[in-house]
């Protein structure tokens, strides 16, 4: 059996002795993935900087409980989403507000982020994604923007695949509706 990219990085983090090197091998491999994916979520570069810094800090404290069941870009993605939501959901008590008057925040401080600037056309996706409630906006970023097969999404967010399918299903209509009322 030839060992995978990532099962040797695995039994690296395993090993004491060259835990460290591995980390930082996870770290270069996933911290653009990651820190795009939680950007989406709490929307601004600060945060997401913080959030990044908060899922591996829980990731090299937790290492030796990763059993391997999942990937471990799945098991990353996996801390960063709820590390992103616990944030926003901390930000939201902090502020005194609810997360609906923050998301719609986030909506409005989208066209002013350096890391987020495009065309016209993906500012208007970007809104239209920050618009959907925050289980669809989930589903939507790691399927869409982050390519992830249903069954790995399925592990980071603990649904049936058949529940996420629907909820991607349903996301990408209510951005089609948001999109085409734009035009």
């Amino acid at each position: 059996m030839v060992a995978t990219e990532e099962s040797i990085i695995v039994d690296q983090l395993k090993n004491p002795e060259l835990r460290s090197a591995a980390f930082n091998t996870v770290v270069r491999k996933y911290q653009r993935m990651l820190y795009f994916h939680i950007r989406r979520l709490v929307g601004t570069h600060e945060d997401a900087d913080d959030v990044l810094q908060n899922t591996f800090l829980k990731a090299w404290r937790a290492i030796d409980r990763f059993r391997a069941d999942s990937s471990l870009k799945t098991w990353l993605y996996k801390i960063a989403t709820n590390e992103a939501l616990s944030h926003i959901q901390k930000r939201a008590k902090r502020s005194f507000t609810d997360i609906e008057d923050l998301q719609n925040d986030l909506r409005h401080s989208l066209s002013g982020g350096t890391y987020l600037d495009g065309d016209e056309i993906q500012m208007k996706l970007q809104r239209a994604v920050e618009a959907l409630p925050e289980r669809q906006k989930l589903v939507f970023s790691l399927r869409y923007f982050e390519e992830l097969k249903y069954d790995e999404i399925s592990s980071i967010l603990e649904v049936s695949v058949g529940a996420l399918k629907a909820s991607f299903h349903h996301a990408v209509k209510k951005v089609e509706k948001s999109l085409t009322e734009e035009s």
